[in-house]
């Protein structure tokens, strides 16, 4: 029998592995530090910070533990040699995190792009 759907992020943290619930808690105090007001959400069925839309994902499968920024990656394909990435998506074991100056500088990236975007849907809507 499946489990319900996490209700917050805290719900989600507490159903991981020790390893991957500290790891995943570290990167989220990280993202929280650099962007204080976005929001705490549950979307797509993962942790997510949303700030003018969805900033970041993150979250754990069974064999690591992943942080989903989107479209940015190719823009930091250098920093992310030794890092399993996809499209949107790098994967990092608990005890391998992602440097901090990295997550700072993506989720700067993508708050930005965000900033971007939603100024530009305001311009196109004051038409």
């Amino acid at each position: 029998m499946m489990k319900p759907p996490a209700a917050s992020i805290d719900d989600y943290l507490a159903r991981l592995p020790t390893a991957q619930r500290a790891a995943l808690e570290t990167l989220r105090g990280q993202i929280r530090a650099l962007a204080p007001d976005a929001k705490e959400a549950i979307s797509y069925g993962l942790p997510t910070f949303k700030l003018n839309g969805n900033l970041v994902h993150f979250g754990a499968a069974a064999k690591h533990c992943a942080f989903y920024p989107g479209a940015v990656i190719d823009q930091f394909a250098d920093r992310l040699a030794g890092f399993e990435t996809a499209k949107g998506t790098i994967r990092f074991q608990p005890e391998a995190p992602l440097p901090l100056d990295l997550i700072a500088d993506i989720v700067q990236r993508r708050i930005a792009d965000n900033r971007r975007i939603a100024a530009e849907r305001a311009a196109r809507k004051a038409r």
